[in-house]
């Protein structure tokens, strides 16, 4: 198969309009992950413990804890993030407790949401609002 002239231009331009095109807008939105997590089930606020700092001082590491009780799945999100999955951990029956704790990487001042699939099949979420003086996403 050989390329004409034309069509190698023509591709050269897709290929720059798609590079263009920022990054944002062809992540997914943060309420397109919750309805995907959810399965597009209405969520409850409350319900879901997030202890995440007021104030982080470096947004390369940002300590968290989640838990809800009789959780089957917590995802976390960071909105401001390039990329706003941070993690779903998932509890099975032999779980002592539907509880995690990590530390994750915030791009700048943003909120953090947990959402949380409880066992009678129903959804709850919660956030907080992180402060953070020196981005760890290149801010």
């Amino acid at each position: 198969m050989e390329l004409t002239r034309r069509e190698t231009l023509i591709i050269g331009a897709a290929a720059l309009a798609v590079a263009a095109v920022p990054l944002r807008a062809r992540a997914a939105t943060v309420d397109d992950l919750i309805a995907e997590f959810t399965g597009g089930a209405d969520v409850a606020e409350g319900g879901v413990e997030l202890d995440a700092p007021e104030i982080a001082e470096n947004g390369n590491t940002v300590p968290i804890e989640v838990g809800a009780e009789g959780a089957s799945a917590i995802m976390v999100l960071a909105a401001g993030n390039p990329t706003p999955p941070v993690a779903t951990f998932n509890f099975g029956p032999l779980s002592g407790a539907s509880r995690a704790k990590t530390r994750i990487r915030l791009a700048g001042t943003q909120d953090v949401i947990a959402v949380a699939k409880l066992a009678d099949g129903s959804f709850a979420r919660t956030s907080k609002n992180v402060k953070v003086t020196i981005g760890g996403c290149g801010g």
